[in-house]
């Protein structure tokens, strides 16, 4: 657990449950922190704030900027810490569990709804344990992304001479060269160590194989993390990085995405979030642009569930604003809406087994059929890069270890291998 965890989980739980704000009009009010901030992503929470307010609850935004959520994390551990944790927050993955440790979750609120609703039998077992904690849900699971995609415009392919999406890693440097022989940014990326992690785990997957990934970014295993395959992975993702956008440098996703969308770039590797740039600009999947696994992993579904914790409250009209938002969350309405505008795919499993149903383009009936069919293979495998395979504090020591490897032109492979186990076990 991180220091600042710890020093909530020190304070005594009674000043940590201050009366909510203030109490809406009718039903009540509940503040939802999130980093759902880019253009597709805010229509998307746009959706669940009109479904929760039409029922007569207050939705007090708390969105904070920055796509990797570090920000938002930041200020939710200070609002925590200060006694004045929000009614719902977005947190991932195993730091659900971390939270929770604290004493600061609710562990009783959702009890009926998810009994009413038998999440149990609508999702995964996978989704629904990354959302309870001994036992009982404290979080509701929100969507599916794959982080694993290559995203590709196929006019610039074209222009380029390339006449299909590359399928391995040499097919993919091979691209990328046309591409700046073309004239164009081959790889659209914005340096950021979140994003560039992202760029890397993808790599990892491709070298090494859902197991290998899974023993390195999961088990954090030291033969694993120091091994030849990671050598080799981290050489490969040298390699990727001499095809980066070189005015890329802290640039967020979405700016980059733009640069794929208006033809100025060909490829860009990042999670399905991206998607809902795409259809904010009006583009077609399959037509104006393509999205494959990023090569080498067709077989591999790199996973980030986002999730809504709900934080312990003293006031009735909260607990039942918090209540609906997970009743809402979970239903298809939203789930369909939601996931079409966010990039993403359901969490249900009703949902995921018959897209077509529902209306869902061929990204997403692609990654829903990947989904169900990896989840029995092994090759589901939880993200590194976005919160879902390790602590925050793991996850920081591959940040810094891997940007400072991409940004390094003389860094050895070997070396960095070296230096990413030892700054894993530090963190541990």
């Amino acid at each position: 657990m991180n220091s600042t965890l710890r020093l909530a989980a020190a304070i005594s739980l009674a000043s940590l449950l201050p009366l909510s704000a203030s109490a809406a009009e009718s039903k009540g009010s509940v503040e939802v922190v999130h980093w759902w901030t880019s253009g597709g992503e805010k229509a998307a929470v746009d959706v669940l704030k009109a479904q929760v307010e039409k029922d007569g609850f207050t939705w007090k935004d708390g969105a904070v900027a920055g796509g990797g959520g570090a920000t938002a994390m930041t200020v939710l551990k200070s609002r925590a810490v200060a006694g004045n944790p929000p009614g719902v927050a977005q947190i991932k993955g195993p730091d659900i569990q971390e939270w929770a440790s604290t004493g600061l979750l609710d562990t009783e609120v959702l009890k009926d709804v998810a009994k009413e609703e038998k999440w149990d039998a609508l999702l995964d077992k996978k989704i629904s344990d990354t959302v309870k904690y001994d036992g009982d849900y404290v979080a509701v699971p929100v969507n599916i992304h794959r982080i694993n995609w290559l995203w590709i415009n196929p006019e610039v392919f074209k222009k380029a001479g390339i006449d299909k999406a590359p399928t391995t890693l040499d097919e993919f440097y091979a691209a990328a060269d046309k591409l700046r022989a073309a004239g164009f940014i081959p790889l659209a990326h914005g340096g950021q160590p979140w994003q560039d992690s992202t760029v890397f785990e993808s790599v990892v997957l491709a070298v090494m194989g859902p197991e290998g990934y899974k023993k390195a970014m999961v088990d954090l295993d030291e033969k694993a993390l120091t091994g030849p395959e990671m050598v080799k992975a981290l050489t490969e993702l040298k390699k990727v990085a001499t095809y980066m956008d070189a005015d890329g440098k802290g640039q967020d996703w979405n700016l980059e995405a733009a640069k794929v969308i208006n033809g100025k770039a060909g490829m860009q590797i990042m999670g399905d979030w991206a998607k809902s740039e795409w259809t904010l600009a009006n583009k077609t999947a399959g037509k104006d642009y393509q999205c494959v696994p990023f090569p080498g992993t067709d077989k591999a579904f790199l996973y980030n569930i986002d999730s809504l914790v709900v934080f312990k409250q003293k006031d009735k009209g909260t607990a039942a604003g918090q209540q609906d938002i997970a009743r809402k969350v979970l239903g298809e309405d939203f789930q369909k809406v939601f996931s079409i505008n966010k990039g993403s795919i359901p969490v249900r499993n009703d949902m995921l087994a018959d897209m077509g149903k529902y209306g869902f383009d061929a990204c997403a009936q692609t990654s829903a059929k990947d989904f169900l069919a990896d989840a029995k293979t092994g090759g589901l495998q939880p993200s590194m890069a976005h919160n879902m395979a390790t602590t925050l504090a793991v996850q920081g020591a591959f940040f810094d270890v891997v940007t400072n490897y991409i940004n390094d032109p003389k860094a050895d492979p070997a070396d960095a291998a070296k230096k990413l186990s030892a700054a894993v076990k530090a963190a541990k």
